[in-house]
């Protein structure tokens, strides 16, 4: 597989339950995720000048690059932190009938 694949990871977090339950559900049935995974991660970090403990889950979506764009604007509608983690990776190679899923499930709205 080439350097520019069409599939990436999307990564958000959330500490609030219904929150994260909207996201998840909101990408799964408007076809913008194939997969999405959730775990419990414990983030520190700085904010507004301190620093901070929280706990948290971390959301791993796996999606199209081409979606991407949709993908961020759904979570950013969905989200309730001022200003959210969103990263996106490149998924460089991987086992080629799992990516031929994700694209089989990804479909642009």
């Amino acid at each position: 597989m080439s350097d520019s694949s069409p599939y990436c990871v999307v990564m958000t977090t959330f500490a609030d339950e219904e929150v994260g339950e909207s996201i998840i559900h909101s990408l799964i049935e408007k076809r913008l995720a194939a997969c999405v995974q959730v775990q419990s991660i414990e983030s520190y970090y700085h904010w507004q000048g301190k620093v901070n403990k929280d706990k948290e889950k971390l959301v791993v979506i796996k999606t199209t690059e081409a979606l991407y764009p949709q993908v961020e604007a759904d979570i950013l509608a969905n989200h309730d932190y001022e200003t959210p983690e969103i990263i996106r990776l490149p998924i460089t190679a991987g086992y080629a009938d799992y990516l031929a899923w994700i694209q089989a499930e990804c479909r642009s709205a």
